[in-house]
């Protein structure tokens, strides 16, 4: 029988507790799977034990949002934006950048910066 990717990552896990990009995969897979409660428990740990993971808060905040939960999504964004400038990460900044304006409801002409 073939072991699944979720089964794999499962395990690589188990050696390895705290690996945020492990975490961040088996977010993803959870996702895939339409497993939302594990995604968003996966996503959520990164946001707390690893906040400089930048990736996790652009997926957080979509889920957020497909969640009808907006007012979450928008300060996972503005978090994001503070760490991603702070990091200067600029691709992930210009990305939640797109997604926070978009979620504040702000047309592409506006100018305002976060």
């Amino acid at each position: 029988m073939e072991t699944s990717r979720l089964d794999k990552l499962l395990a690589f896990l188990q050696n390895e507790p705290d690996d945020e990009f492990l975490k961040y995969a088996l977010a993803t897979e959870y996702l895939r799977l339409n497993d939302t409660e594990k995604a968003l428990s996966y996503y959520e740990d990164l946001v707390t034990n690893h906040p400089g993971y930048t990736g996790t808060y652009y997926h957080l905040g979509k889920l957020y949002e497909a969640l009808n939960r907006k007012d979450d999504a928008i300060r996972t964004y503005e978090t994001g934006l503070r760490i991603t400038k702070e990091k200067r990460d600029n691709h992930a900044y210009s990305e939640l950048q797109g997604v926070y304006m978009a979620a504040k409801g702000y047309d592409d002409d506006d100018d305002d910066d976060y």
